[in-house]
């Protein structure tokens, strides 16, 4: 990985990690801001990758203008029904993840799920404006040309999927209910499953080279887990289940 990309890189996670720790967490520790305010504070640190992206584009990007990347990033062509199986996967992910830890604690698959005390439209709205377009623009119209064009496909995938995790190490401390033995499963099924979405987007914009297909895949990943109440042990299952996605593209690839 050349230097430019190192230095965005790091800078992505430096720029993430301090919204999250001073931005976020003074507005909470210190002026105990409303569940709605830090709801879009932590919606703005998730703009991070595309924050550092347009202020060091000159330098990130000498060659090419805001405009010209934004044109080549969604250049590719779209199909509605490519677009409906990227989504169908991602959604099936976490469907068929519930179900199989509904069969295994014996419960209703409905009980797993709360709309919460947000409308509809605000969840929806929220998950929009998060990872799906704030992120996307870093790690899918950035990074990804950049690590497709040095490495294999498997290999590209293996590497954004882990930078995208570890990006999110900061959320794995202060934003999760999950503390002591549990944090081991819980760090490895992140780490798994963002790879193993990594591999299902970079499957899709192979072949079609848009970043809407990254959106969509980031907004039907996320969208559901606004009313999921689940235990560790669905974590553990996503794993599984993400890695047998990993296991059939890499097969797929192969023939």
């Amino acid at each position: 990985m050349d230097r430019t990309v190192r230095r965005y890189v790091v800078s992505s996670y430096l720029v993430f990690w301090f919204m999250v720790l001073f931005l976020c967490g003074g507005a909470s520790m210190i002026l105990h801001a409303s569940p709605v305010v830090m709801r879009i504070l932590s919606n703005i640190c998730a703009w991070a990758p595309t924050i550092c992206l347009l202020a060091g584009f000159r330098y990130f990007c000498p060659d090419m203008t805001i405009r010209d990347f934004y044109r080549k990033a969604f250049s590719g062509k779209v199909t509605v029904l490519s677009l409906s199986i990227a989504a169908l996967i991602t959604i099936a992910a976490t469907l068929f993840s519930v179900y199989m830890l509904s069969m295994l604690e014996g419960n209703d698959f409905a009980s797993y799920w709360n709309l919460g005390n947000d409308p509809f439209w605000a969840s929806f709205l929220f998950a929009v404006t998060t990872g799906p377009t704030g992120e996307e623009s870093g790690w899918r119209g950035y990074l990804r040309p950049y690590l497709n064009g040095k490495y294999s496909f498997f290999t590209a995938s293996l590497i954004q999927g882990i930078i995208w995790a570890f990006w999110h190490a900061i959320l794995w401390f202060v934003d999760s209910d999950f503390t002591g033995v549990q944090m081991i499963p819980y760090i490895l099924s992140n780490v798994i499953v963002m790879t193993g979405l990594c591999f299902v987007i970079n499957l899709f914009m192979e072949e079609h080279d848009n970043l809407l297909y990254g959106i969509v895949i980031h907004f039907c990943f996320n969208f559901l887990y606004c009313f999921l109440q689940v235990g560790i042990l669905f974590y553990v299952i996503l794993s599984v289940v993400y890695l047998c996605v990993i296991g059939w593209i890499w097969l797929y690839r192969k023939e």
